[in-house]
């Protein structure tokens, strides 16, 4: 598909098999790859932060190979070399995966050859300060670029050592996932400590239970404290991915906003997923929700505006933006300083695209004030290379007057390469 697209104003309907998530494949392939035995997990999405996980792993001595599933998915057979890692190559490239990184960084402090981690896009502008402090305090050596990528970790440094890690729990959950990764592997206990609230506790819990599959033990003291043993080894097992609810999101609202239903299917309803919200959130607005096996359908509502505390599912802004948009009254998403953090500033990229719309927004410094308005004309939109716009875009187009064409429709590819196709086989129509 060509990065630009035009979009034509047409209701979706129909089934959807929403994609498998992508937080919890990051961790059951790098907890597979920690298994010293062979580890099979069903229902991958090959996405480009998938693949650069994979990449990463493979580099760290890990074999693996794919199965093509007839739904458009992967299985994955990957045999574990435990913490023997054989170096492939030293440059680690994680492409624009925020996850590949902050996951990836505390193995590497598990061996001392030389490596150098880059990426792409913004990726090398997103915060590392809590891994920098903790390489300094133990005396790991390496350099960056005034704290931006490449890191290159130097050869012959210290290793990473057991030990009671303080670390803020406000700039991303993922810190703390990739050290409860890492410390099991040690020779010692370890124990880390939040000096802030934790945020995104629900990306944890993810955590949590997939080291659990993995029959990890970590002890968890009220989010404030966690626990790990050291000494512990990964086990294998044979997992299947979940479905995505911060993908649900988007069909989710293409439901709501249109004329038709669209019945989502592919989810654990008891998921732990803290973006599992939205379906909270839409019922509280007024959305017809119908729960089903596997799944929710999604009928067409008459939302109202309410106040939205974001701070825990900052994904899920771009499609609710949307349906803010389209709802009577104002809506005000708060506590989203996060965002700016993202693949774009979402507060800002979200915003300002819709608003070419005639959507009516305000933006604050972690806030939007959303009133809702009946329609959205056409033009020109970008996507600002944000998968998240991107897919909210193509959600919006319902609601639309005339045409959009999108710059950046590939961006998708970051999480969802299927989104065009599911979004045409609901009824969307693009052109190229």
């Amino acid at each position: 598909m060509k990065d630009k697209i035009t979009i034509y104003p047409n209701y979706l309907g129909g089934e959807v098999k929403i994609p498998p998530s992508k937080s919890m494949a990051h961790r059951y392939i790098i907890g597979a790859a920690l298994s010293e035995q062979e580890v099979i997990i069903k229902n991958i999405e090959a996405s480009k932060d998938i693949e650069a996980t994979l990449e990463v792993m493979y580099n760290l001595g890990v074999d693996f190979y794919r199965i093509a599933e007839a739904d458009g998915t992967l299985t994955l057979v990957i045999e574990g070399n435990g913490k023997n890692f054989k170096l492939r190559n030293k440059v680690f490239n994680c492409n624009e995966s925020g996850s590949t990184l902050r996951f990836l960084i505390p193995l590497l402090l598990l061996f001392s050859d030389e490596v150098i981690v880059e990426g792409k896009g913004k990726l090398g502008e997103r915060p590392l300060n809590v891994y920098y402090e903790i390489m300094q305090e133990q005396g790991i050596d390496f350099t960056n670029d005034q704290g931006r990528l490449p890191l290159v970790l130097e050869s012959g440094r210290e290793l990473l050592q057991p030990g009671h890690f303080k670390v803020r729990g406000d700039i991303s959950s993922q810190f703390i996932t990739g050290l409860l990764y890492a410390l099991p592997l040690l020779d010692g206990d370890s124990v880390i400590e939040m000096t802030t609230t934790l945020e995104s506790r629900p990306y944890i819990d993810l955590t949590i239970k997939a080291l659990a599959d993995f029959d990890i033990v970590i002890e968890n003291e009220d989010y404030r404290v966690f626990r790990i043993a050291g000494n512990q080894k990964y086990s294998s097992g044979v997992y299947e991915v979940e479905g995505d609810y911060s993908q649900l999101a988007f069909f989710a609202v293409a439901g709501a906003i249109g004329q038709k239903e669209i019945r989502c299917t592919g989810l654990d309803r008891h998921s732990l997923q803290g973006d599992k919200v939205i379906i909270d959130i839409m019922k509280e607005m007024g959305a017809d929700i119908e729960e089903i096996t596997g799944g929710f359908v999604f009928r067409p509502s008459k939302t109202r505006g309410t106040v939205i505390d974001i701070r825990e599912c900052p994904d899920l802004v771009p499609a609710l933006s949307v349906l803010a948009c389209l709802s009577e009254g104002e809506t005000r998403i708060i506590n989203g300083e996060r965002l700016k953090i993202k693949e774009s500033n979402r507060l800002e990229s979200t915003s300002k695209e819709l608003m070419k719309m005639g959507a009516n927004i305000l933006i604050g410094d972690d806030s939007l004030t959303i009133n809702g308005v009946e329609s959205f004309s056409g033009g020109a939109v970008d996507s600002w290379n944000d998968h998240r716009v991107a897919m909210s875009l193509g959600v919006a187009s319902q609601r639309a007057l005339e045409p959009l064409v999108l710059t950046g429709a590939n961006s998708v590819a970051k999480s969802y390469p299927r989104f065009w196709s599911d979004f045409v086989k609901l009824g969307g129509k693009i052109s190229e």
